[in-house]
């Protein structure tokens, strides 16, 4: 398990989801398009911390386009129907 990876993964998702909440709560002009803008991004490290957690630490520092775009997928091996 990569460690490293995941702790850096899900520390700039709590940011983002940090950063989204003090939007939501400030009254400011957060609009729909700033709202998918910023769960996309937090998305993309959650998903990246699960679908990346077997990677080398070699394979995670290089993160090549094949990667960046599996990573950042919905995980498909995690159930959701319950």
């Amino acid at each position: 398990m990569n460690k490293e990876y995941i702790l850096y993964n899900l520390k700039e998702g709590l940011n983002q989801l940090t950063n989204t909440i003090k939007e939501l709560e400030s009254g400011s002009e957060y609009e729909f398009g700033d709202y998918i803008v910023d769960m996309t991004h937090l998305y993309h490290h959650i998903n990246t911390a699960w679908n990346a957690k077997n990677s080398s630490k070699l394979e995670s520092d290089k993160c090549s386009e094949i990667d960046f775009r599996n990573w950042r997928n919905f995980p498909k091996d995690i159930d959701m129907s319950d």
